[in-house]
């Protein structure tokens, strides 16, 4: 191999690497960063019932709202400073890399290709859930077969919009999609009969009969699960730190299900013997320092947010608008999906 050639390979590599960094923030110390500023950024969906929206007083609510408290929770030892970032499809992952917001908690799939090609770390998944379908209780409409033909509305630049074109494709379907960024002016376009279905998570469908407030039973879920959707807290690559942190809140929310420590019980439970609930509160060991926050991180979180039963059931428990089977979100000891490594 000639000099030249060599020469001019490593400016090719050097070309190819600072491409692939073009328009990615530092990741640099953001623990330190949020410390600084005296709040979490934290990015969300706008309005996604359940999951992200201001309320009737303008106070942002949901099950994922509450993730991003807990966080605050873990660092400042203080649930409300966190600043709520609503952001489109199309807005999430630029506002994660370039530094807009230090934590993305908005409706965001773990994948390989955002994984690796879109510079993230994945927390562990805080729910669990699938493509599905929503059609009008009189189309006639009882199975995703009977869609052929149909119109479909989607959401741009979603994991939705390649999933029903693969469902589709694979079952020799014809359909059209109805694209639409504004997730209002997409579910209205589908309740004013513009188009046949409208395609979600399925988590969030049962939020649009709840929309629809004059007709909630004119809509019908269709039977079937038609994707893997593992919701997860993204981060940017390159600060383990903070990754680190982001992922041991949501182990915390688990191990405190699991152990039975509530918001109610958390101060007496500081008295237990078990030496899991011990380190998860900060009784013992020296955990919150490894994070780089207080020791009664965990404690903090509970306290002020819930365990992951206590969130679940503000947002879809029986009474909540949008009413959910917990299904895969239940712990790995009831059969479901959810498991909390250790605190030790």
């Amino acid at each position: 191999m000639n000099k030249d050639f060599k020469l001019k390979t490593a400016l090719c590599a050097i070309g190819l690497a600072t491409l692939g960094s073009a328009g990615f923030a530092d990741s640099g110390d953001t623990l330190a960063s949020v410390k600084e500023r005296g709040e979490v950024l934290c990015g969300v969906h706008p309005a996604r019932h359940g999951f992200a929206a201001p309320n009737s007083k303008g106070h942002w609510d949901g099950f994922e709202v509450d993730y991003c408290h807990a966080i605050a929770a873990a660092v400042f030892g203080d649930a409300d400073k966190v600043r709520f970032v609503a952001l489109s499809s199309q807005q999430r992952f630029p506002a994660i890399q370039s530094g807009e917001v230090d934590v993305l908690v908005r409706n965001v799939t773990a994948t390989l290709g955002r994984d690796t090609a879109l510079g993230l770390n994945f927390a562990p998944p805080i729910f669990y859930t699938g493509t599905g379908f929503l059609v009008h209780a009189d189309s006639g409409v009882k199975t995703v077969e009977d869609l052929d033909g149909a119109t479909i509305c989607v959401a741009p630049g979603s994991t939705t919009e390649r999933n029903v074109a693969q469902i589709f494709a694979t079952r020799g379907m014809d359909y059209t999609p109805v694209v639409i960024e504004n997730n209002k002016q997409l579910v209205d376009a589908y309740v004013t009969g513009r188009c046949d279905a409208l395609t979600k998570d399925k988590a969030a469908l049962p939020g649009v009969r709840a929309y629809d407030t004059e007709n909630p039973a004119e809509h019908v879920l269709l039977p079937g699960i038609f994707s893997k959707e593992p919701l997860a807290a993204a981060v940017r690559q390159g600060d383990d730190q903070w990754y680190d942190l982001v992922k041991w809140v949501t182990y915390a929310t688990f191990n405190a299900e699991e152990l039975g420590v509530t918001s109610e019980n958390a101060g007496d439970m500081k008295s237990s013997d078990n030496v899991d609930i011990q380190s998860l509160l900060g009784v013992t060991g020296d955990y919150g320092s490894k994070l780089g926050v207080s020791e009664d991180w965990a404690y903090n979180v509970i306290t002020q947010v819930g365990n992951y039963a206590e969130i679940y059931a503000r947002h879809f428990g029986p009474g909540s608008p949008v009413e959910l089977d917990r299904d895969l979100n239940t712990l790995w000891v009831d059969g479901g999906l959810l498991y909390g490594f250790p605190i030790k």
